[in-house]
């Protein structure tokens, strides 16, 4: 079964073409600079045939345009007939309180989505942008979302409510959400794969720590907590955000700088966390060579973030009632072995021991944990676009069944 996998942004379109029986990518490729000067088209199939060349994309409607034709191009076919493709999985940013599993698309879901702009304007509007344009550009193909706020609809109230007025949840649907939800998912299962624990009672934290970064508390395969929020904004410094912080700092930040909502979103967004202490970079490989060169903000921002990492995760074992396996994913997770060797010394207490010699390998699913631990430590490469592809399968065939 061969699903298309599309992630829409504000002036981007990536996708992947994949065999859901083998789990085989037949193709992959990347619209950049939608709308904008200069955009480039980007595409590589599993027999090695590369494109990257600029090509004229005003609107997603030509990214969708490009990417089929070049996916039917009789030079070098991938497939040879829209037919072949069994459904279109959309990745979809946050899907608020409406969706608790992926969906087969209807004017109603997309209307859902449009009520989530709020929460996430530039995420969400190209999301749905690019179901409508491959909607119009491939008729009678299905077409499925699948939403990074929807694997951590298990949380109880307790921790997914905020201590506001509760009419702000009840009028505003103002709640904790949490994202990155398909990669959290994704290595969850792997993880469950993996061990010998009673998946009943299997307790995990996953860790997808990247230049954004979340962590999620999993009991018996479902979510009881997670450190982003109503947005991405919440839980440990990232790349560029802040994270948690005490509140009164973003009435401060406005009135020291007679900054408008809109310009104190971008400094806490945009100019914080690892870049804003640091004063180097937003990427982790940066600032850890400027840390190594003896730069003292940037030293500061890499135990900044193991610090509150490992804060978060202790609070997680306590919520969990204790703790089975860890596991590190995402670009930093699966590659950084000093942030990874200070995260599993911080939870040494819990009897967690490590292979330094294994934590050195980048890339790659290893088991970190030595025989005597008392906590598994897994690196699980994450693969949101095979997982959006898996349940976009899952969800036709629940469709076909109902229809039985």
């Amino acid at each position: 079964m061969l699903i298309l996998v599309i992630n829409s942004g504000s002036s981007s379109l990536k996708y992947q073409l994949i065999d859901c029986e083998d789990r085989s990518v037949h193709a992959k490729g990347m619209c950049e600079r939608i709308g904008i000067d200069d955009p480039i088209f980007k595409h590589e199939d599993a027999n090695g045939y590369k494109i990257k060349e600029p090509r004229e994309m005003k609107t997603h409607g030509d990214a969708v345009r490009i990417m089929l034709e070049t996916l039917l191009d009789p030079e070098h076919p991938v497939i040879g007939s829209l037919d072949e493709i069994a459904a279109v999985g959309h990745r979809v940013v946050h899907g608020g309180p409406y969706f608790s599993e992926s969906v087969l698309i209807t004017d109603e879901h997309k209307e859902a989505i449009r009520m989530c702009y709020e929460w996430c304007p530039l995420h969400n509007r190209a999301n749905l942008a690019g179901i409508e344009v491959c909607e119009e550009a491939m008729p009678g193909i299905p077409q499925v979302g699948v939403f990074d706020t929807a694997f951590h609809q298990t949380m109880p109230p307790e921790a997914y409510m905020y201590g506001i007025p509760y009419n702000y949840y009840e009028e505003n649907a103002i709640r904790r959400y949490g994202f990155h939800g398909t990669s959290h998912e994704f290595v969850s299962r792997r993880a469950a794969e993996m061990t010998k624990h009673d998946p009943e009672t299997y307790r995990l934290i996953t860790c997808h720590l990247g230049n954004g970064a979340s962590f999620c508390a999993i009991k018996g395969g479902k979510v009881i907590d997670t450190s982003m929020g109503l947005t991405p904004l919440e839980g440990i410094m990232m790349g560029t955000r802040c994270g948690s912080i005490d509140p009164a700092i973003v009435l401060a930040i406005g009135r020291l700088g007679n900054f408008t909502p809109d310009q104190v979103d971008d400094i806490l967004n945009k100019e914080s966390g690892v870049l804003g202490i640091s004063g180097v970079s937003s990427d982790f490989r940066d600032v850890q060579d400027a840390a190594e060169a003896g730069n003292e903000r940037a030293q500061l921002a890499i135990k900044m973030f193991c610090y509150q990492a490992v804060k978060i995760m202790g609070s997680y074992i306590a919520a969990l009632g204790g703790i089975d396996t860890i596991v590190f994913t995402a670009g930093i997770g699966e590659n950084d072995d000093i942030v990874r060797k200070y995260i599993c010394d911080g939870i040494s207490y819990r009897g967690l021991v490590i292979d330094d010699e294994l934590n050195k390998i980048r890339g790659k699913e290893i088991v970190l944990s030595t025989e005597e631990s008392a906590v598994e430590v897994f690196v699980i490469p994450t693969n949101e676009e095979l997982s959006i592809a898996l349940q976009t399968a899952e969800v036709l065939e629940i469709e076909k069944c109902s229809h039985l």
